[in-house]
C-alpha cells in the first residue's frame, strides 16, 4: 500500500479476516453466477484480504492513489466529496454486497471519500489483477461491466431525483430504494435502521435538514411510516409508491 497513508485511513490488511468468496453468504450479490470451481478458486486467490473499520473511519480519501476496489462484507458506508464552498456533499450510501472504489478507475486516484457509518468490514480486490483475470474469464468480465453500468444508472437516477422531484417525493424514493436493497439481502422490506443522519440524507437528496425533518414528520402524521429515532417502519408501502406515480403517469 502507499506509504503516505493519511490519518484515520485503514492502512493495512487485517490478518485472519480473509473469507473465501466461494463460501461467502454475499456471493449472490457481488459475484457472478456461473463461475466454474476452478475459476472460483482463482478468484478466491485474488482477494487480498479483509479490512475492519470503526464507525467514522475512512476507507480511502479523495486524492488517494487508486489500487483496489472493495466489496462491502458487513456494515454501511457513505461516499462524499468536498464542494468548492467547503461543504461535504454526500454522493451515495453503500451496504453489504455492494462495491466501493470505482470512482478511481479513470484517473487512478480516488475522486471521493468513503467513510464507515458503522463498524464495517470490506474485502479488498486489487483492480489490476481483477482486470487481468476478467480478461480470461468472460463471465467475470461481463459481471464487472454490469457493476460499472449499475453505478452509471444509479448516478443518472440521483440526477433525476434532484432535478424533477419535490421534497416528499425525494424522501419517498430514498426510503423505497433502501427497502428494495434490504429485501435483496433477505431483510424486511418494511422495517430497517437508518445508519445515516438526517443531515446526511438531506445532503444526498439536495434538501435542507429542516426540510428532511418536516417530510419525515408529514409521512408519520399521514400514517405512511413510523419513526423512532433512526428506526423506520413502512406502514403503507403502496401509498409511499403512489407519491412517485402522479395520475398522469409522469414524474412531477
Amino acid at each position: 500500500m502507499h506509504s503516505n497513508v493519511k490519518q484515520n485511513v485503514v492502512p493495512l490488511i487485517t490478518p485472519g479476516l480473509k473469507v473465501a468468496c466461494s463460501q461467502c453468504n454475499l456471493r449472490e450479490l457481488c459475484l457472478p453466477f456461473g463461475l466454474s470451481e476452478s475459476d472460483m478458486i482463482r478468484l478466491d486467490c485474488l482477494i487480498g484480504g479483509g479490512r475492519k473499520l470503526k464507525r467514522g473511519q475512512h476507507l480511502y480519501r479523495a486524492g488517494d492513489p487508486f489500487e483496489s476496489i472493495f466489496a462491502v462484507k458487513t456494515g454501511f458506508f457513505k461516499t462524499d466529496v468536498l464542494t468548492e464552498d467547503g461543504r461535504d456533499q454526500v454522493t451515495g450510501f453503500q451496504m453489504a454486497g455492494e462495491i466501493l472504489g470505482m470512482d478511481g478507475i479513470s484517473t487512478e486516484v480516488h475522486a471521493c471519500n468513503a467513510v464507515a457509518l458503522e463498524d464495517s468490514e470490506v474485502c479488498l480486490i486489487p483492480f489490476t489483477e481483477l482486470e487481468a483475470l476478467s480478461s480470461e474469464i468472460p463471465t467475470l468480465q461481463h459481471h464487472l461491466h454490469k457493476v460499472m453500468s449499475r453505478e452509471i444508472v444509479r448516478d443518472h437516477g440521483v440526477m433525476m431525483l434532484l432535478g424533477t422531484m419535490r421534497a416528499e417525493e425525494r424522501l419517498a424514493a430514498f426510503l423505497l430504494n433502501l427497502s428494495q436493497r434490504f429485501t435483496a439481502r433477505g431483510y424486511s422490506p418494511a422495517e430497517f435502521h437508518l445508519r445515516m443522519t438526517r443531515e446526511e440524507i438531506g445532503s444526498y437528496l439536495g434538501l435542507k435538514l429542516e426540510t428532511v425533518s418536516r417530510a419525515f414528520s408529514r409521512f408519520q402524521d399521514e400514517g405512511l411510516i413510523s419513526v423512532q429515532q433512526k428506526h423506520i417502519r413502512i406502514l403503507d408501502i403502496a401509498r409511499l409508491k403512489a407519491l412517485l406515480a402522479p395520475p398522469d403517469g409522469r414524474i412531477s
